[in-house]
């Protein structure tokens, strides 16, 4: 019955019509005066999993949260759902405090808002004011700050664990999006919640495409970039507050509409500065990696980090304020080892070089992650113990074709440096010697060495991209620790002696293309009509003084530009619209949607709203993967080409043929729709004639450029038929 009501607050208050990931199980434990800890991506609804039941639950529900900027923000979006929350913190004066806990006192609040700080200051003050109320359940939100191997922790959360001691009868939820193994079980232990039920959703951030480009010219490349998304809110991360401060005014320079954020500016600048990011009247806000600005920003399009984050918690942290109305969005860094060295220097941590060992690891894995030449979310969701059974087709290596060349003599140069030299060196050591550095850091003696400038004719980007691609082969090693050396391997031998061939990777990298939001769902929408709507959410926005997608996300305007409601039944469909929403805004929204329908001759399209389609095995995921290949696969039976498809979806045309090929063994796509009839012996023929198995390259470089990945893809998978 508990979880019956819980599922119409969400309709009714939130506007959505199912849970999603483990929303449902995490409520029911809570109703249950049960604690738990839930794991779910950001943008994932985490926060519904203590709002539900707060609401249901006699007495008040206290969220302890870190982030200031975000408690002002959660508690707008709460009271314009019509819920009673309100925040108590620095930012307020003494009246305005007092105001709070007078409505705390006569039972009007269901949720108050909390840093660690206030609730254990003053002694146990304001336990013992707690203890005088009902409180029905704590919610503990960014619950990896608690532990000292993660990547944000906090002192001040180590005394939570009073919380269980004080209450041992109020339910405990505790709440992140980022914890790996060793970071979950410190949350049960300090926390004191040892009988906890774990509810760990999947990581994946389906909606994000992930790209990753060499840091060189990368202020151009990035002017380059933005300029396709003049109309897009989106943020880039700087690694110190100076280079934040330039390159705000740089982009302003340059005509686009950006602000710093940062720890180092006053607070007044820093909390103007976000409100207009909030309120879309500005687009771009620069902010340093090192500042968390707990942003709840829904129709954030774009993240660039221009700088490496320090770890894979921190990147995934960053990237996952993009897309968090589910809309298709992209995540961009610029990548060098440089960084990583010049990041070593912060990874130690004074005297305790257990976690600096930690962290350099955790550093280690950042810079494999900016060199991957594999698909970026298997990588991504590997770290958090999640395993992705195939490719996302949704990253650039995903959408780039890996060439290899003969490299064998290059391979040689560079295990022959590593050997003359005695395998006491570094990366940046070895290149500068092979390349016949000047400089004073190459010793002498190795000057005389034959080896010494035999790679001068290849540049230190490309040096640096083979050896990485050999230490991932195996034919070269690096060493653990902050100065890390290269060493020989027991596969160095052969080819030093000219036994074996070593190929290494030529890349050729597809061109940018904008990432759109039609690939969302599944039905084109109409842009005009989407801008109209913009327009209207703008004028309520600034009426109620509210961030506009407070009053509707991005993806709800994108459902009523698709669907096309003409009644309030029908508007009632669309995500995003509960019952306090509709009161407000619908009349307007309604009124719009009608206008331009009556001007174009369009009619309703609410029918073509239908659930999603149950996964089938042949996906091999489970309820919370990736449905990317079903999109395509709708809009392609819908009729649009295979062209028209990856314009709308912002994607290369391989990788829609790469989804459609999926569907060939179901029989849901036929060969000939993929690949024209006199092509398909021709691929037959040299696929028997080479006997492959299912390596596409080489097929591909037999038959030469008449005939492309997705045609051999096509016809290997038809022989699974």
């Amino acid at each position: 019955m508990n979880i019956v009501r819980a599922k119409e607050i969400l309709k009714q208050q939130f506007g959505y019509d199912s849970f999603r990931m483990n929303q449902k199980q995490a409520i029911e434990t809570v109703l249950e005066k049960k604690d738990c800890v839930v794991l779910m991506p950001t943008g994932g609804g985490k926060s519904l999993c203590y709002q539900i039941p707060a609401l249901m639950l006699d007495g008040l529900t206290v969220v302890i949260s870190p982030l200031i900027a975000l408690m002002k923000d959660q508690v707008e979006a709460l009271r314009n759902n019509g819920v009673e929350a309100a925040f108590l913190n620095s930012t307020q004066t003494a009246a305005e405090q007092t105001e709070v806990f007078r409505a705390i006192r006569n039972a009007k609040l269901k949720l108050l808002y909390i840093a660690p700080e206030r609730l254990l200051q003053t002694g146990d003050q304001f336990i013992d004011f707690l203890k005088s109320v009902k409180v029905s359940l704590f919610a503990i939100d960014e619950a990896h700050c608690i532990s000292s191997w993660g990547h944000d922790f906090r002192p001040e959360y180590m005394q939570l664990a009073k919380l269980k001691i004080h209450f041992p009868d109020v339910p405990l939820i505790a709440l992140t999006a980022t914890a790996d193994k060793l970071v979950r079980k410190d949350i049960i232990e300090r926390l004191n919640i040892k009988n906890a039920a774990l509810f760990a959703s999947s990581f994946n951030r389906p909606n994000i495409f992930y790209t990753v480009e060499p840091k060189r010219n990368s202020f151009a490349r990035l002017l380059e970039y933005l300029e396709n998304r003049r109309d897009e809110s989106g943020i880039v991360y700087c690694l110190s507050r100076s280079s934040a401060e330039s390159l705000a005014k740089d982009l302003r320079d340059e005509g686009f509409d950006a602000l710093p954020y940062h720890a180092g500016l006053d607070k007044e600048t820093r909390d103007k500065h976000q409100e207009l990011f909030l309120k879309d009247e500005v687009k771009i806000i620069v902010a340093t990696i090192a500042f968390g600005m707990g942003i709840d920003k829904s129709n954030v399009r774009f993240v660039v980090h221009l700088d490496l984050p320090k770890n894979i918690e921190s990147y995934y942290q960053e990237t996952g304020r993009a897309g968090r109305d589910g809309l298709q969005s992209e995540a961009l860094l610029f990548f060098s080892w440089g960084d990583v060295n010049k990041l070593k220097g912060f990874a130690e941590v004074e005297n305790n070089q257990t976690q600096t060992e930690i962290m350099l690891k955790k550093l280690k894995l950042m810079g494999e992650f900016g060199d991957l030449k594999t698909c970026r979310r298997r990588f991504l969701l590997n770290y958090f113990s999640e395993e992705l059974p195939e490719d996302c087709g949704n990253c650039d290596n995903c959408n780039t074709e890996f060439e290899r060349f003969d490299g064998t003599i290059i391979a040689q140069k560079a295990l022959s440096a590593v050997y003359r030299t005695g395998q006491r060196f570094g990366m940046s050591y070895l290149i500068g010697f092979l390349r016949g550095s000047q400089a004073k850091t190459i010793r002498d003696e190795h000057k005389n060495l034959k080896t010494y400038g035999v790679g001068a004719d290849i540049s230190k980007n490309n040096w640096f991209d083979y050896f990485k691609d050999l230490i991932s082969q195996g034919f070269l090693a690096q060493t653990e620790g902050q100065y890390p050396t290269i060493v020989l391997t027991e596969k160095s031998e052969a080819v030093l002696r000219g036994n074996e061939r070593v190929d290494l990777i030529k890349v050729t990298i597809k061109e940018d293309k904008k990432a759109s939001l039609v690939s969302a769902i599944s039905h084109p929408y109409l842009k005009d009509l989407f801008n109209d709507l913009k327009q209207v959410r703008t004028a309520f926005a600034k009426s109620e003084n509210v961030p506009p997608y407070v009053v509707f996300s991005d993806a709800t305007l994108v459902e009523m530009a698709t669907y096309l409601p003409q009644t309030e039944v029908e508007m009632r469909k669309i995500s995003g619209i509960g019952d306090l929403k509709m009161e407000k805004y619908g009349a307007d929204f309604l009124r719009e949607i009608k206008n331009y329908c009556r001007v174009n001759k369009l009619e309703s399209r609410i029918n073509l709203k239908i659930p999603k389609r149950e996964r089938k095995s042949r996906t091999k995921r489970d309820e919370h993967g990736n449905n990317t290949y079903e999109i395509s696969l709708d809009m392609f039976k819908s009729g649009l080409s295979i062209a028209g498809i990856a314009e709308m979806r912002g994607m290369a045309q391989s990788t829609i043929e790469t989804h459609l090929v999926r569907f060939i063994p179901t029989g849901e796509v036929s060969l000939e729709d993929l690949v024209l009839y006199s092509k398909i012996e021709p691929i037959k023929n040299a696929i028997f004639r080479l006997n492959t198995g299912t390596a596409v390259a080489p097929v591909k470089e037999f038959l030469g450029d008449d005939y492309s990945y997705g045609e051999i893809r096509a016809v290997m998978a038809e022989f699974l038929r």
